[in-house]
């Protein structure tokens, strides 16, 4: 490579094929999100149709298991994204220096911490929102058997 300052800055046939390969792992757990997302939806469905025609409210809070298993798995991949992201944006610039190839996304776990992924807007939205209304079932639950 030549010392010209505008040769410096091409990213090489390597260096795009790492990126590449980024971009694949990247893509790669956005799918399983989406479909982590899914297994939630049915799985809740079901626990609130069982909590709707079942007076209590047990079944209802059986329904938390599933929804904080699948936040945490979900904030899991997401974070897990994150990561790549930020791998990505350094092996795209010239002026930081990541061994060619690497997946190493070791040094960004300070920069997306776990607590910061699971309260993200993406987990609260989607998952807050199935616990709220598991929430209800439960209330009602509750009141149906002090009223029964």
């Amino acid at each position: 490579m030549s010392s010209d300052s505008s040769s410096d800055s091409t990213i090489t046939q390597e260096e795009i094929k790492h990126l590449e390969f980024i971009q694949a792992i990247v893509t790669r757990l956005g799918n399983g999100s989406f479909l982590i997302k899914g297994w939630t939806m049915t799985v809740a469905g079901v626990f609130f149709g069982i909590s709707a025609n079942t007076p209590g409210w047990k079944i209802a809070a059986a329904g938390f298991i599933p929804i904080i298993g699948f936040w945490l798995l979900d904030s899991y991949f997401l974070r897990q994204e994150r990561l790549f992201r930020k791998l990505y944006d350094d092996v795209r610039r010239p002026t930081i220096s990541v061994e060619l190839f690497s997946m190493n996304v070791q040094p960004y776990h300070s920069v997306v911490p776990w607590g910061k992924v699971v309260r993200s807007h993406t987990m609260v939205n989607f998952y807050g929102t199935l616990a709220l209304v598991n929430l209800a079932f439960i209330v009602v639950g509750i009141v149906r058997v002090t009223k029964g």
